[in-house]
């Protein structure tokens, strides 16, 4: 558990710092299945957060351990967190967008009821989307910036190009980012595209809007056998379902014709490197063969996947594929 301050309620708060109440709202959302083993430490990462206007919203989608007794704990003690529970389960982002449907908070903030946020993370979340309100949505990157100072303002253009010709900058999961709520409801929330639906409303947001960027380990993202993700590396779905997200947001992107075309034979060329990766290393050959045939990708790429290319942009960084 955490080290903190005792809290019993909210109000305290509220009653000795109107500075506060002053502050945007944050509501941090929190959707949890099965976390009895985590999501306490999950809950209190927020309770000691320095930035105190928030409010915690738990939705369960049907626990079948300790998940929802743990949380109700918490909601006795502070009148700032909620607890619902689902009368059905509905699964990943469905579950998403049903918590941000309580949220009243000018920016919706997910936590994974796995994961925490150290103390300066809501605080610095706020303050650099306070600083840049053209921008609905902001997010962690884990490429250090050395020739900027953070928090920053990435171009629509800028923030494809480091995906698609850089280091996946759309990759971040839900808990390394923050959103304006007014525009995530415009949007419509997550589609609900099992394992891709988060990466598909960044892509989204970011075709439409800058991108605030701030610095990274805001957040710690904890990895265990139980979490889907590590089981998504040799699912012939998720691979090929991230394939087609590429291919398919590219026809809505800022990019120019010319940009488009040359990102999208880095996608292709990209998917055929790991085809080729996964039939003569993995050994994986059935998997491979599928992968080739649903994505309908020709065979020249599959000789094109040996080489390699680099591509230059911005200050003539090279990022090699």
């Amino acid at each position: 558990m955490l080290v903190q301050q005792k809290v019993d309620t909210g109000k305290y708060y509220m009653m000795q710092n109107k500075e506060i109440m002053e502050q945007p709202l944050v509501s941090v959302l929190m959707t949890a299945y099965n976390r009895e083993k985590y999501i306490a430490e999950a809950i209190e990462s927020v309770m000691a957060s320095t930035y105190q206007n928030w409010e915690l919203i738990v939705v369960d989608d049907g626990s079948k351990d300790r998940t929802v007794e743990i949380a109700k704990s918490y909601e006795t003690r502070d009148e700032r967190i909620k607890v619902y529970i689902n009368e059905k389960n509905l699964g990943d982002y469905p579950n998403r967008n049903k918590a941000a449907s309580y949220a009243k908070g000018k920016y919706i903030k997910y936590l994974d009821s796995d994961d925490i946020i150290y103390p300066h993370g809501l605080e610095v979340m706020v303050n650099a989307m306070e600083q840049f309100p053209e921008s609905p949505f902001g997010t962690q990157y884990v490429e250090r910036e050395p020739k900027m100072k953070y928090p920053f303002l990435l171009p629509s253009e800028i923030a494809y190009k480091e995906h698609f010709w850089g280091n996946g900058f759309f990759l971040s999961g839900p808990t390394g980012t923050i959103m304006r709520r007014d525009f995530f409801d415009k949007i419509g929330g997550f589609s609900g595209k099992r394992h891709i639906g988060d990466t598909e409303l960044w892509f989204l947001l970011g075709a439409q809007y800058p991108i605030v960027v701030f610095q990274p380990a805001l957040i710690w993202w904890r990895q265990h056998e139980n979490q889907e993700i590590a089981k998504e590396n040799l699912n012939r779905n998720v691979i090929l379902a991230r394939y087609n997200l590429n291919i398919e947001i590219l026809n809505q992107s800022p990019f120019n014709s010319k940009d488009k075309k040359l990102t999208i034979e880095i996608v292709k060329r990209r998917f055929a490197r790991k085809v080729l990766h996964l039939f003569f290393i993995k050994f994986r050959f059935y998997l491979a063969f599928y992968l080739f045939l649903k994505s309908k990708i020709r065979w020249i790429y599959l000789i094109k996947g040996i080489g390699r290319v680099q591509i230059k942009y911005i200050s003539a960084i090279k990022h090699t594929i």
